[in-house]
């Protein structure tokens, strides 16, 4: 797959980007929850390389994937794709 057709989420971790359905902060009762149903269901894909959870990416196929950037960054970084 192209790069043009993938978003870095920090530390050498991709996301297909036409895969990507939300992406929004961790602190949230609903992601909270969201996050740990994902974990029980085997769908929970953890990209922070032990650091701290700032974004949690949701996916078309039920995946909650966790990044260490700020959500505001995994957007704009969604934005630069597009152009």
């Amino acid at each position: 797959m192209s790069s043009k057709y993938l978003l870095n989420i920090g530390f050498n971790n991709s996301v297909a980007l036409n895969k990507i359905v939300a992406v929004v902060s961790p602190d949230a009762a609903p992601v909270k929850r969201l996050r740990e149903e994902a974990r029980r269901q085997n769908k929970l894909i953890d990209a922070t390389s032990g650091r701290r959870t700032r974004a949690v990416i949701i996916t078309t196929s039920d995946h909650v994937v966790l990044s260490s950037i700020q959500p505001e960054t995994v957007a704009q970084r969604i934005d630069d794709k597009d152009e």
